[in-house]
């Protein structure tokens, strides 16, 4: 009876053992998906697209852009993993879409050899995965692949913010949202983030002229830190949010994705 009664105990025991343990894992799973936040997007996402050129001179992947923006087409230029740089353009509905105006413009003798992007091959497609982790991740990289680049928009006009906003525009594109290309429209188009709740790869956003009007846009690395395109010809560089010249001409934060949590990320 008293080895019974012991067996009893240590099975009782065992069986509180593994209930704890269960709870306890339960809480570490709850708490990895409490640092996620909702896998949504506030802008339209990319279609098919179509990639053009391989250069190691900017200026010609520059040009390119500027005669495919001839042809009434938002293109845009970058710089690619190789080291190259190369051209995108369009948002098409279907493959077949993006093949017969790639064809044509081929035919044309405007673009040469292209490649057509797919949907499944942007950074968004995979947000349902962990809630935004790994996109807003993505935009960070795809940003500071720009440092050191003169940022140049095929003569399109700097007073209106064309620049800076050019390269929000074309790091969201190049992981397959459909931001706007206007720094006004950028900020309209956004949900409003107190400074304190920024999180990497949201769009921070500036006025630097008298009328108090948004014209500048940066993207917003963490730490107080982000990039942005100066001014025509200069070069894309890392600022910081405790500039005084910045502080005084901020106008507010914009996120696109999901619900940032609350917390102070500066």
């Amino acid at each position: 009876m008293k080895g019974e009664r012991r067996d009893w105990r240590q099975l009782l025991a065992w069986l509180l053992t593994g209930l704890l343990l269960a709870g306890c894992a339960g809480q570490k799973i709850e708490s990895s998906f409490q640092e996620t936040e909702p896998s949504e997007t506030s802008l339209p996402l990319l279609g098919y697209a179509v990639q053009v050129g391989a250069f190691t001179n900017l200026d010609n992947a520059v040009r390119l852009m500027a005669s495919l923006q001839g042809q009434g087409l938002e293109a845009y230029y970058f710089k690619h993993s190789s080291g190259l740089f190369k051209v995108r353009f369009g948002d098409f509905t279907t493959r077949d879409a993006a093949l017969q105006r790639a064809t044509a413009l081929q035919k044309l003798g405007v673009i040469d050899t292209y490649y057509i992007v797919m949907p499944k091959e942007y950074a968004v497609a995979n947000r349902h995965r962990d809630g935004n982790v790994a996109l807003r991740k993505s935009l960070v990289e795809t940003a500071e692949q720009f440092l050191g680049i003169p940022y140049k928009w095929g003569g399109e006009s700097a007073e209106d913010g064309f620049d800076c906003s050019g390269l929000a525009m074309t790091v969201y594109r190049l992981n397959g949202m459909n931001l706007p290309r206007n720094s006004r429209q950028q900020y309209r188009t956004g949900r409003a983030v107190r400074m304190g709740e920024l999180r990497p790869g949201d769009l921070i956003f500036f006025a630097t002229r008298d009328d108090a009007q948004v014209n500048h846009v940066g993207i917003y690395l963490g730490g107080a830190r982000f990039i942005h395109a100066p001014k025509t010809d200069k070069t894309i560089r890392i600022a910081s949010l405790d500039n005084t010249y910045f502080v005084k001409r901020y106008r507010g934060g914009r996120t696109y994705l999901g619900k940032a949590p609350a917390g102070d990320n500066l």
